[in-house]
């Protein structure tokens, strides 16, 4: 059992929550949520958002027990099993659907769901380049199966192209926690997005990543290739270095 003392404050929007975690072993902590789980470096801070945002949400995502390997739609696991510390503990059905951009989407769509944000619900699709609602998919029934299903037929139509399209780009430096990286080259591309940031006395930041890939698997939480922690520095130069893709600075987006 790893000891943890755990010195928390919490403030709303924009505010930082001092964390000071230390355990005998490494930096897994015996905990079900990513927020408590993934310590911060030394020195930095984690920032928290207001409760009813995205980054919240995001902070808060339930994780599968510690050493869980990720596992593929059709149950087997992930060959690459170095590239991660954490899997997000959610159901992705057992179809070659939920890859790198649906996840992405799923994460948000989930959010504004239990949130009951339900015009806020749609995605562009590649083929139109319109919008698709949820509220015109669904047709009254606000179930949590017909969401699952409106997703299912999010993701057979759109990708990290039509994604990319939907999305706002802003300036690296000021990223949030829920903003996505995200390029579209043929004949693939890849989506990551932002589950966590934290910052030090110096206003410097780090951020933690979570992706899905193909075929379609459950999300994980990347760790950085250089450092094998669960935290991505900002890049010297633009390119940015994740286990299974190359992004630049100017892919990240907003929703």
């Amino acid at each position: 059992m790893y000891k943890l003392y755990l010195l928390s404050i919490l403030y709303c929007c924009g505010q930082i929550i001092k964390s000071d975690y230390k355990e005998e072993a490494n930096d897994l902590i015996e905990s079900y949520i990513l927020l408590e789980r993934l310590k911060t470096p030394e020195n930095f801070n984690r920032i928290l958002t207001d409760s009813s945002s995205f980054g919240y949400y995001l902070q808060h995502l339930p994780l599968k027990p510690i050493d869980s390997k990720v596992l593929l739609y059709n149950g087997e696991t992930k060959e690459n099993n170095d590239i991660y510390c954490a899997v997000v503990n959610m159901d992705i059905g057992k179809k070659d659907l939920q890859q790198c951009a649906d996840a992405c989407m799923r994460l948000r769509a989930e959010y504004l769901y239990h949130k009951k944000r339900y015009k806020d619900i749609q995605f562009k699709f590649v083929a139109d380049n319109k919008w698709h609602t949820y509220l015109d998919y669904i047709k009254q029934d606000y179930s949590y199966k017909k969401f699952r299903l409106y997703m299912e037929y999010v993701f057979n139509y759109a990708n990290t192209a039509s994604l990319k399209k939907q999305l706002n780009t802003v300036p690296f430096y000021q990223m949030e926690i829920g903003d996505v990286l995200v390029q579209s080259v043929n004949p693939y591309g890849h989506a990551v997005i932002i589950v966590d940031i934290c910052e030090n006395m110096k206003g410097e930041k780090q951020y933690m990543l979570a992706q899905s890939y193909m075929p379609a698997q459950e999300t994980q939480i990347l760790v950085n290739p250089n450092t094998l922690k669960p935290w991505f520095n900002k890049p010297d130069g633009s390119v940015i270095n994740t286990p299974e893709w190359t992004f630049d600075t100017a892919d990240l987006k907003r929703w």
